[in-house]
């Protein structure tokens, strides 16, 4: 890394780009030759793929393969106004990369907004099994806090304005230090983000002002209750392996949403993590690389020969 710049920066400058219906899509590509299979990370709202460079290292070092883009209308991927943002759109766009990359097997690890995309993902490797189609498999999926069942989903204040009449106003006049404060009171109370974090939290949202697109992009809500059915049945139908890691402090999905886990999905394999918000993976990134990689090697050992 050159003198003076910071693993922040670095991150957007050692990213590779490709395009999705036409629109620049940053993405970031780790792995070693060491590791084994690929891995997708798929992060939440409203941040971007930076949320996963404490965890990194470690899912380099796992993994052959690991793919982390910024959705579209996040982080440093282009921000259309106008676009028709939904979960089933991003989807397409993790889908496209994979296929541009030559990865037909695949892990998701996936956290808040993104463990919808996971969801719509799952309902869509069901069907190509249903049909004998082995284009995208996916071998596993592990999911980090979020709104996994919109009747458990407790939304912040400044969600519920976004989704009002007021959402425009709110997104327009939006600034660092109302993001800031709403931001931090979803972490744990001893593991908030420093104002070095924050202020990179800021950063990846505001690029090519996209604080000004929230009211479109917090539109994943409304989206959830009306495809309750399909997102919730891909989790209790699901034939692979899955996970759910957890920070039970988290009042938006917290241990209210892990007891309606356990009581909806078969076999559920649950961790928390004690003290923890919503943001696991900064919050406690050793806590998550243990359990994340407790539950990949007991796969590995349950299909290795003999």
């Amino acid at each position: 890394m050159a003198v003076g710049v910071s693993a922040f920066d670095a991150w957007r400058a050692n990213g590779r780009h490709f395009k999705h219906r036409d629109h620049d899509i940053f993405w970031q590509r780790g792995g070693s030759l060491g590791g084994r299979g690929s891995l997708l990370c798929i992060h939440g709202f409203p941040t971007a793929s930076w949320d996963w460079h404490k965890v990194w290292p470690r899912l380099n070092a796992e993994f052959e393969r690991v793919l982390a883009p910024d959705m579209i209308g996040y982080g440093w991927s282009a921000k259309p106004r106008g676009y028709a943002y939904s979960v089933f759109d991003q989807a397409d766009l993790h889908e496209g990369l994979l296929r541009e990359q030559g990865i037909t097997r695949f892990h998701i690890l996936a956290h808040d907004y993104g463990d919808t995309v996971a969801q719509e993902l799952l309902a869509r490797h069901a069907e190509r099994q249903a049909h004998g189609d082995l284009g995208l498999v996916i071998e596993s999926v592990c999911f980090l806090n979020g709104g996994l069942f919109p009747e458990t989903h407790r939304p912040r204040p400044i969600q519920k304005l976004l989704l009002s009449p007021f959402g425009v106003l709110m997104s327009r006049f939006s600034n660092a230090s109302g993001f800031n404060h709403s931001l931090a009171a979803v972490f744990g109370p001893h593991t908030k983000p420093s104002a070095e974090e924050l202020q990179q939290f800021w950063r990846l949202l505001s690029f090519n002002d996209g604080n000004r697109l929230m009211h479109r992009l917090i539109r994943y809500i409304p989206e959830r209750r009306a495809n309750r059915t399909r997102w919730v049945g891909a989790l209790r139908t699901a034939t692979i392996p899955m996970r759910l890691i957890n920070g039970p402090l988290d009042p938006v999905s917290g241990a209210h949403m892990v007891a309606r886990y356990r009581s909806l999905v078969p076999d559920a394999d649950i961790v928390s993590l004690n003290g923890i918000g919503h943001y696991p993976q900064v919050e406690d990134a050793e806590g998550v690389n243990r359990a994340y990689f407790e539950f990949l090697h007991a796969q590995r050992r349950a299909v290795a020969p003999g």
